[in-house]
């Protein structure tokens, strides 16, 4: 599985001829970034800077998009979608968190969360190990850099990847980083994982360049 992040909250994750997306900024967004064809994309946000699923398509495949709550499956992969909030934008709307099952590895995309107390029904449901943990850190519609930190070692990940920030100088990152003591740390230009890269991981903070 290889993870590289594209700014905000937009990822590409790729195992094998699938390629998965996280929260891609739609045409009208002021946002720019990377396009690619994608067999999957998963929206937490029905917001410009999250919803562009359609620039996503590619000329033979369309992809299939998920934008909600509920449990999907597709090309092996199980999705579990649960609702919560999140006050990007200025208005107070539905977030969706998602966790992933692939490759043997638990992946959790908290998307635009703007509270540490998680659904119940997202409690009740993680009857898993999570290894990899995407969490926002931007303030401003969503949680805090201090907030975002606890809630990261509460659900006890092998790997955290903090997003929602404008660059490895972003102060948010950086305060981020100080909660758990860390001054500064070299971001990778991509994250290649496989479930034995995770063996002996608790709470690894991984930062990735943005494209």
């Amino acid at each position: 599985m290889i993870i590289t992040y594209h700014g905000l909250e937009f990822f590409k994750i790729q195992f094998g001829e699938i390629v998965i997306a996280f929260n891609p900024p739609s045409k009208e967004s002021e946002l720019k970034s990377s396009r690619f064809s994608s067999d999957v994309v998963l929206i937490s946000l029905n917001h410009k800077d999250f919803n562009g699923a359609d620039t996503l398509t590619g000329a033979e495949k369309k992809p299939f998009v998920v934008n909600g709550p509920g449990e999907y499956e597709t090309k092996d992969i199980f999705i579990k979608g649960f609702s919560s909030k999140s006050s990007y934008g200025g208005e107070e709307q539905i977030n969706t968190i998602y966790m992933l099952s692939l490759e043997s590895m638990n992946l959790c995309f908290l998307g635009g969360i703007n509270s540490p107390d998680l659904p119940q029904q997202f409690k009740d449901n993680l009857t898993e190990d999570i290894d990899v943990l995407f969490v926002p850190i931007g303030n401003e519609g969503v949680l805090d850099s201090a907030m975002a930190y606890k809630l990261a070692v509460k659900l006890e990940p092998k790997i955290i990847i903090p997003m929602h920030y404008s660059g490895e100088d972003d102060k948010y990152l950086k305060m981020f980083l100080k909660e758990e003591g860390i001054s500064k740390l070299e971001s990778l230009d991509k994250l290649t994982l496989k479930p034995k890269d995770l063996v002996g991981k608790e709470g690894e903070i991984i930062t990735l360049s943005q494209k």
